[in-house]
């Protein structure tokens, strides 16, 4: 096997693989509903119509999930990585919804999937590209990317009336502060679910604030069975699927750094066929997706900081989310209940995870060596400054053309680009080299132990 006896194997105890995978589905619940209920609203579907749209997301979220983690064929990456749909392709079918339908939607969906499956091996080549100086710096713009996200969330959400109240503030520094107790004084498995801890505590504070919302719990049935092709049969545009397609074409590159990025934190290096096997799940789910009224599926970058946060490196306790992903599609009440975590409260965890995520980063470009070849600064500088230009002004590609902006809004994909031209342009495609200094270390610890060995002789 090539990787008898790594943690990434391990089988924990079902007790622990549960609460660790719904610690995983916490952290991602926010994002996985978030697309739907966009693509709901710009498609004017009904409230019963949108609520199947998110429970058949949760479910196929699931199901991807564990053909990532499991592995099934020729697919799945087989490491701690959940899937949930790509924010790439939400500005293409919001265009798709409101032009020519839902229908039209699934249709591009299953195409580009199948292009995705098509092409993994060949794009997968590419991996030659991403030595440390690019995967460093791709990990920490995908840390930066995110820090928005948590720190939106603390201060109760974009369009929140009471934004940024002392409130919302509060409850996600006590949240966050509850995460980082924990770790300074336990260790083992209470130190492991520091994330769902700190989001209980913030839930039992956010309830007699009146900020947890269970008004829809009532009225969601407790079973509702994904029925494929729910809003008819899909319909093929050629202008659709080609949007699509390059949708999946960005989603390929920001998969290839979650997955280096979680390589790199569990200690277990991607490699070429391990890349294929993971881009043909993405491709697969998310023709899976069209045909069950879900959309293109790619790895979540939000659970790449909680892998890191908790030191669980086992590939079953994201499994295990799967599973609970996809009970919350077939039962609707559970989802709602999950679904009632206030945004403050989920802010204070994601600071934590979005950091550990930039924090991984920035220990990955440790191991480069910038006294020696001084062009790998500007690598770095230029990625993460051209990487931020979306989260900083988001209009600053407003006048390029309708094509490209689904490439020049995604930070990690620009970002990602600029990091891998650059090392080829200064490094010919070949690394940075990596520094010296961990051999060094190795070296002068071994002459010590021999020379005690010696003395005592």
């Amino acid at each position: 096997m090539r990787r008898s006896n790594h943690p990434v194997d391990e089988m924990l105890p079902g007790g622990q693989l549960f609460v660790y995978g719904l610690q995983h589905v916490l952290a991602m619940y926010a994002g996985a509903v978030a697309v739907p209920l966009i693509i709901a609203g710009a498609a004017h579907l009904t409230k019963a119509e949108t609520a199947f749209l998110i429970n058949a997301d949760l479910f196929t979220c699931g199901i991807a999930t564990l053909i990532q983690t499991l592995g099934i064929w020729k697919m799945g990456i087989r490491i701690p990585v959940i899937q949930g749909v790509t924010f790439a392709a939400v500005t293409p079918m919001i265009l798709i919804a409101q032009s020519q339908g839902m229908e039209t939607i699934f249709g591009a969906v299953i195409v580009a999937g199948f292009f995705t499956f098509l092409i993994a091996p060949y794009f997968s080549k590419l991996l030659r590209f991403f030595p440390p100086i690019v995967t460093g710096s791709i990990i920490t713009i995908i840390g930066i990317s995110l820090l928005p996200v948590g720190i939106a969330w603390s201060a109760g959400g974009f369009g929140n009336p009471n934004y940024a109240s002392l409130e919302f503030l509060a409850i996600a520094g006590i949240v966050l502060l509850t995460i980082l107790a924990i770790n300074k004084y336990f260790k083992g498995f209470i130190a492991n679910i520091s994330v769902l801890i700190g989001l209980f505590v913030g839930m039992l504070i956010a309830w007699p604030l009146g900020l947890v919302d269970l008004s829809g719990l009532s009225s969601a049935p407790w079973l509702r069975v994904d029925t494929p092709f729910y809003y008819g049969w899909p319909k093929f545009d050629t202008g659709a699927i080609l949007a699509m397609i390059i949708v999946m074409l960005v989603t390929m590159v920001e998969s290839t750094g979650d997955f280096l990025a979680i390589g790199e934190i569990i200690d277990l290096p991607i490699k070429e066929k391990d890349l294929t096997r993971g881009l043909r799940a993405d491709g697969f789910a998310t023709m899976l997706g069209g045909a069950l009224n879900a959309f293109p599926y790619t790895a979540f970058a939000q659970n790449v900081g909680l892998v890191g946060l908790t030191g669980v490196k086992s590939r079953f306790v994201v499994a295990t989310s799967g599973v609970i992903l996809v009970v919350l599609g077939l039962f609707p009440k559970l989802a709602t209940i999950i679904a009632s975590l206030p945004n403050p409260v989920l802010g204070g965890a994601g600071i934590a995870m979005f950091g550990i995520v930039a924090a991984s980063g920035i220990k990955t470009l440790s191991r480069v060596d910038f006294t020696k070849n001084q062009h790998n600064i500007f690598i770095v500088a230029i990625s993460i400054g051209i990487g931020i230009i979306p989260l900083v002004a988001p209009e600053f590609f407003k006048h390029f053309p309708s094509w490209s902006q689904t490439i020049l809004h995604s930070g990690i994909t620009l970002g990602s680009i600029t990091a891998v031209a650059l090392n080829a342009f200064f490094n010919g495609g070949k690394g940075a080299g990596e520094t010296d200094e961990p051999v060094k270390e190795a070296e002068k610890e071994i002459k010590e132990v021999a020379k005690e060995l010696i003395q005592e002789v």
